[in-house]
């Protein structure tokens, strides 16, 4: 299997936050947030493995700012490394005042998703080649991510 640069991965998500989507701040509702964040990094991880994926955990949301009524609220995904089934999944988030041009980092994610095979059993992805800055910095970091991940699991198993 060939290895895949991170940026084949990358999706964008744009939407425009409307009453709908806001709380009685009119901001937007952070459960909004985490379905426009597992909607885009689903995306990316099926276009890093070409294969139908399954969300196995949601390791961090981080929300910095508000996305206020009005605003745009953009994503983007990508994966930053992949063990043999899962890929990790970096979700940046930022709101855009669409009257000021301004723009402002509102969260982060990173989840982690396992490719399925035709018989909706895990299966083989591809390893991640990061080319940018921020992708060498995210990939490089990934594996203590992922331990941590092996361990918070391991911890919940003695809890039931």
């Amino acid at each position: 299997m060939q290895d895949k640069p991170a940026r084949l991965s990358r999706t964008v998500l744009t939407e425009i936050i409307f009453p709908s989507d806001t709380n009685y701040h009119e901001t937007v509702f952070g459960g909004r947030v985490m379905h426009f964040i597992d909607k885009v990094a689903t995306i990316a991880s099926m276009r890093h493995s070409r294969r139908a994926v399954v969300t196995a955990s949601s390791d961090s949301l981080d929300f910095l700012a508000p996305v206020r009524l009005g605003e745009a609220i953009q994503l983007e995904a990508f994966v930053t490394w992949s063990h043999r089934s899962s890929m990790e999944v970096y979700v940046k988030v930022e709101s855009e005042n669409l009257f000021t041009g301004e723009k402002k980092l509102t969260a982060t994610s990173y989840l982690t998703f396992v490719a399925l095979d035709e018989k909706g059993q895990p299966c083989p992805v591809p390893a991640v080649l990061p080319e940018t800055d921020e992708e060498k910095r995210l990939f490089e970091t990934a594996q203590a991510r992922y331990e941590a991940r092996k361990l918070r699991k391991a911890e919940r198993q003695t809890l039931y």
